[in-house]
């Protein structure tokens, strides 16, 4: 981990378009070595986020980085309803305990689950808390990443759950020598606008450097919403429009189950299946409003 070390000698400044060092997040060096550990041994890593834009952007990004370093990984999206976004006891031990995995991963929730966490511990699972949430008490005894909990220095308290993930895809970018991982921008630029946090600090460089991406983006799923809905200036209103037709609608089951989808469109790798599954939401959101 020389190279780790080499970047947090320098952790006093700001990378790439004058963002901060992600190694300024308190826990993120631990987050770091627990999810190469994961990838370099294969062990199976599942991904938990929610059914909103800014969960599904994270859960999205986060795929095609951990898919692009071969590693073992899927994603869980609870279909239970939570204001308090924690972990859901019932996920754990029906559904994703099947999925048999060593490493979980959450975005941008579970920061006040602690029953889930020590279950999952009990399990053999290890779970790696990435979150924005107040912490209503002192984090759970597990890695976590984010900038409100108690002794963490990051300099900006603003960001959203695709923002948090971005900054782990920043630093796990930083071990392997990924060189493209901007490439991503356009994914956080959405989830960021979609989430309705001010735009400031490094949620304006998200959101201005993610529309410049969004207009030569190579993400067949974004490509097929632009095509799909005729976009063609991009700006702060039409990136809305593209949140509105990706948002999960009608009942708590079709949430979830279009939250599948979102993901789907957002990490494939055929732009006629991103094309037919733009279709497939532009016609539930347009059968959602009818019934309103």
């Amino acid at each position: 981990m020389d190279y780790l070390k080499n970047m947090q000698k320098n952790n006093t400044g700001f990378i790439d378009y004058n963002m901060y060092n992600p190694f300024l997040l308190k826990g993120m060096e631990d987050a770091l070595y627990r999810i190469v550990k994961a990838i370099n041994e294969r062990e199976k890593i599942v991904l938990y986020g929610f059914y909103d834009v800014d969960s599904i952007t994270a859960i999205s990004l986060l795929m095609l980085v951990l898919k692009f370093l071969n590693a073992d990984v899927e994603y869980f999206i609870p279909s239970q309803q939570s204001e308090s976004r924690d972990l859901v006891e019932s996920d754990i031990t029906k559904h994703i305990k099947y999925l048999g995995p060593g490493l979980i991963i959450t975005l941008g929730c579970g920061i006040n689950s602690f029953s889930e966490i020590e279950l999952c511990k009990y399990m053999g699972i290890d779970v790696i808390i990435t979150d924005f949430h107040e912490p209503i008490k002192r984090p759970p005894d597990t890695i976590v990443v984010n900038p409100k909990q108690e002794g963490c220095n990051y300099p900006f308290k603003g960001l959203c759950t695709s923002g948090v993930t971005f900054k782990i895809a920043q630093a796990i970018s930083s071990y392997y020598k990924m060189k493209s991982i901007n490439k991503y921008m356009d994914l956080v630029m959405i989830g960021t606008i979609s989430s309705k946090t001010k735009l400031e600090s490094e949620n304006r460089i998200f959101a201005q450097e993610g529309m410049k991406k969004l207009k030569n983006t190579n993400n067949y799923g974004i490509c097929a919403l632009l095509k799909t809905h005729n976009i063609v200036d991009i700006n702060e209103d039409t990136v809305s429009k593209l949140a509105l037709t990706v948002m999960p609608t009608i009942n708590a089951v079709g949430r979830m189950d279009n939250a599948k989808i979102v993901v789907e469109l957002f990490i494939t790798s055929d732009s006629n299946r991103a094309l037919q599954i733009s279709k497939y939401l532009d016609k539930e959101l347009k059968n959602s409003l009818m019934f309103r």
